[in-house]
């Protein structure tokens, strides 16, 4: 797993169980980069992404213990970090709408857009959405959560979070269209 063997993973993981500080470096240095690409799509800057990441590892770090050696370790730790930057961001406050859903316009997507626009810039735009759209729109079309379950996890309405969601495509959507016509035009 990322340059290390099998066992060489086994020996890190026991090292964690038994707070060895070196292999506890050892398994944030294989993770980190991973970790990040979570908590980077939940922050407003990369400093909160890193401190939302350090706080995801000290969760893997108090609760290693409870890790099935027999399953794969990547989406355990992906849980914990996914839940700990939606915590982080919930208790941001920044989820209130003053709007519901019957005014959010509903705007068709265009499949070709994407197909000229490169990830990177394509993750700039999630970023640049508001906090409270870009949360709903990662829970909802990156990690897979239901509209009711992202309701209660940030304590907001169902039709709240189908309207962000809604919001958040119309915004992409705007600034895809806009990124394709600079390239049109260049």
């Amino acid at each position: 797993m990322y340059g290390t063997t099998e066992t060489e993973f086994h020996q890190i993981i026991q090292g964690c169980c038994k707070r060895d500080r070196s292999c506890q470096n050892a398994l944030y240095q294989l993770f980190y980069a991973y970790g990040m690409s979570i908590c980077i799509r939940y922050a407003d800057s990369e400093a909160e992404a890193v401190s939302v990441l350090n706080d995801g590892f000290l969760k893997v770090f108090r609760n290693i213990k409870r890790y099935d050696a027999e399953q794969p370790f990547k989406p355990w730790f992906r849980k914990i970090v996914v839940n700990t930057a939606i915590n982080h961001a919930r208790r941001q406050k920044k989820f209130k709408m003053e709007i519901g859903m019957d005014e959010a316009k509903n705007i068709p997507t265009n499949e070709d857009i994407l197909s000229r626009i490169s990830y990177q810039e394509l993750m700039a735009m999630v970023q640049s959405l508001s906090s409270a759209y870009r949360t709903v729109f990662n829970m909802y079309v990156i990690d897979g959560f239901k509209h009711q379950e992202i309701a209660e996890i940030l304590g907001i309405s169902v039709s709240t979070s189908k309207s962000n969601l809604v919001r958040a495509r119309a915004k992409l959507q705007e600034l895809l269209t806009a990124k394709i016509s600079n390239l049109n035009v260049g």
